[in-house]
């Protein structure tokens, strides 16, 4: 069971408390008004933050890292999986795209990692589906993924820079290659060197 599981068998715990209540003293006719209701507004304020810790819970979508060494990501509401490596020293938000060949960066992120995309070289051309697009090839000096004490670090990495509009930077098999293991399970994506 992992600690995922284990804060959401908390949280269903105290839902299941806070029923059980709420059913217990609304039953109970021996007590007085006024006390039955701070009761009722005490279980229904107990309800609203388990219900929160809850969808906070079912909504962190932050990496997690597991004891194999495996670092985790969980699909977006999108079903996208994200994961942020800082990229030649600042930190760049990646969409993982099995179906991209190569790391291919938003003209925005790779002005921020160092380049200026006005000046670069656009001989290259990629199919979109918004069409085709120019792209420039660059070498990042250094991309690492930190997460939970764990940390891969990669030098001389090779991108791309896309020329059109691209809203955020792709993380293709080219650099996904670079793991021992790969695998999708349900809305969780494993990741191991």
């Amino acid at each position: 069971m992992t600690t995922d599981d284990m804060m959401q068998l908390v949280y269903l715990s105290i839902w299941g408390a806070v029923l059980v209540g709420y059913l217990l003293v609304a039953r109970a006719t021996n007590l007085g008004t006024t006390l039955r209701h701070a009761v009722l507004w005490g279980l229904i304020f107990v309800g609203v933050a388990a219900a929160y810790g809850l969808w906070e819970n079912l909504n962190d979508r932050r990496p997690s890292v597991t004891g194999d060494g495996e670092i985790v990501l969980r699909a977006g509401n999108d079903r996208h999986f994200r994961l942020e490596l800082q990229v030649n020293g600042s930190p760049v938000t990646f969409i993982l795209d099995t179906g991209a060949s190569d790391l291919v960066l938003s003209q925005e992120d790779a002005a921020r990692v160092g380049f200026d995309p006005a000046s670069l070289p656009y001989l290259g051309q990629a199919r979109t589906a918004n069409g085709i697009v120019g792209l420039a090839r660059v070498e990042l000096n250094e991309v690492v993924l930190s997460e939970g004490g764990l940390e891969f670090r990669d030098t001389n990495v090779p991108a791309f820079v896309n020329e059109g509009a691209l809203d955020v930077s792709l993380l293709g098999m080219g650099y996904l290659s670079r793991y021992a293991r790969i695998s999708i399970e349900g809305d969780r994506l494993f990741l191991q060197r």
